[in-house]
């Protein structure tokens, strides 16, 4: 049975850091529902490269409908974390558990969340004193899984591993 899966996103996210892991996570089986600012809204990423619309608006969703919450980079979840609602719609997850995917900048969010303390976790470079002040045990590594639940990586070239990792936690 596939898990349905809630991405937080809006303009500006990294392209690929959608678009692979969202193709790995239908492929094996699952749903993948954006969840932005506005429903049916159009959100196009940094490189131009993909643009996304908006299934669902944050005011409409509801974080015990969904089993998993993706996080995508760029400059994305910066601005997400200026929005309480996306704060209180990741905070959820963590706090119920449910599996968490997020790469790059995507941490940021659950920093704002105020949910990363005492987890093992990675990020962009940029991000790792955001996170260690967060209370992170942050890891160099490409993928860290967290507690069987949290699964972070840092760049595009890490995605393989992240999907890798994803994908497993999700069975």
């Amino acid at each position: 049975m596939g898990k349905k899966i809630a991405t937080v996103i809006t303009d500006m996210f990294e392209d690929v850091e959608y678009t692979d892991p969202a193709k790995a996570y239908k492929d094996a089986g699952h749903e993948v529902v954006t969840i932005g600012s506005e429903k049916g809204a159009q959100v196009t990423g940094k490189n131009k490269e993909a643009t996304v619309t908006i299934d669902q608006g944050i005011g409409d969703a509801n974080p015990a409908d969904f089993d998993a919450l993706f996080i995508p980079g760029g400059f994305s979840p910066d601005q997400l974390r200026a929005d309480d609602r996306f704060v209180k719609f990741a905070k959820h997850f963590m706090d119920e558990k449910k599996p968490v995917f997020a790469i790059c900048h995507g941490p940021q969010l659950l920093i704002t969340a105020k949910t990363l303390d005492g987890r093992s976790a990675t990020g962009f470079k940029s991000i790792k004193v955001d996170m260690e002040n967060a209370g992170v045990n942050y890891k160099d590594e490409e993928v860290v899984v967290c507690q069987n639940q949290l699964v972070t990586s840092r760049t595009p070239d890490d995605i393989p591993a992240f999907n890798r990792e994803s994908v497993k936690l999700l069975k």
